[in-house]
């Protein structure tokens, strides 16, 4: 299918066939277990095949995650090496660029490691999952970070939202509520601020914190678009349309399906623009020409 629109994918996370990492947990537990995805998604695909991919779903770019899920001291725990990222993105800078994970446990080491990320790696942006860590996004222990995104000058996405089972070893608690980021908004007014997975299943209150902040943005990314809920739609297609950024969390959402999704939602032209591509190119201060010029 042809669009009309291409598309920037905000969260999308690093899953290349790579014998070098890890996946094996996240292979069973999750990808097939829990969202029962096909083959392909849960062995991984080349950067050729996944671009092939992106081109069937009128995205021109993603944005993959240097993840940093859970401390390297916890038995829980996932990381995709920033150099990993980087690599992908040197070769394939049209298509690719990188967001730092980030870690409130390493202290200092892991703000040095954010700001070479950014300065020497070119990346443009951080990533939190405050879930893995079972702190709340307003924890103390995360306003370094904050502190150094604001001194970057780099926005920072964090799953908001219920934290689904992912561990058989045990459950993570869900303390990723919205409301969470009205403290840290209020706290760093300068720090721009994306709540991912769509805040589920407090979409509402994310809404009003993404509404009352100006520093404050939605990510669309980790539920299917025919499961949004309708006041979240028409946010998106009405005063919100300048607050939401379109996301997959691929290979949670394969990026075909969301887009034929996304399509079907039957927003207005303007809003859909900035959703899928607007929004982000401006956020995250990309070089790429906005969908109307």
């Amino acid at each position: 299918m042809a669009y009309s629109i291409a598309a920037i994918d905000a969260v999308t996370n690093y899953e290349f066939a790579d014998p070098e990492l890890e996946r094996k947990g996240w292979q069973e537990s999750f990808i097939r277990g829990k969202i029962g995805a096909e083959e392909s998604r849960i062995k991984g695909l080349t950067p050729e095949a996944f671009i092939e991919k992106m081109d069937r779903a009128g995205v021109e770019h993603c944005f993959l995650l240097a993840i940093k899920a859970g401390s390297a001291l916890n038995t829980i725990n996932r990381r995709v090496p920033y150099e990993k990222v980087a690599e992908m993105v040197r070769r394939y800078p049209t298509r690719f660029s990188a967001l730092a994970g980030v870690d409130p446990t390493e202290g200092m080491r892991g703000l040095r490691e954010l700001k070479y990320a950014v300065k020497e790696l070119g990346f443009i942006g951080a990533h939190l999952y405050p879930h893995w860590f079972e702190m709340a996004p307003d924890h103390a222990r995360y306003y370094p970070i904050y502190a150094k995104c604001c001194e970057l000058g780099i926005p920072i996405q964090m799953q908001i939202g219920h934290c689904l089972r992912y561990s058989e070893e045990r459950p993570l608690k869900s303390v990723g509520r919205p409301i969470t980021l009205d403290t840290i908004a209020c706290d760093f007014p300068e720090l721009k601020l994306v709540g991912i997975h769509i805040g589920w299943p407090w979409t509402e209150e994310m809404i009003a914190v993404a509404y009352k902040h100006p520093n404050v943005y939605i990510g669309t990314d980790a539920y299917a678009p025919k499961h949004w809920d309708e006041k979240f739609v028409r946010y998106m297609n009405s005063f919100g349309q300048d607050k939401v950024i379109f996301g997959t969390d691929y290979p949670v959402i394969d990026l075909e399906r969301a887009r034929v999704e996304f399509e079907a939602l039957g927003l207005r032209e303007v809003a859909k623009r900035k959703v899928l591509r607007d929004n982000a190119i401006r956020l995250y201060g990309l070089k790429m020409p906005l969908s109307d010029e």
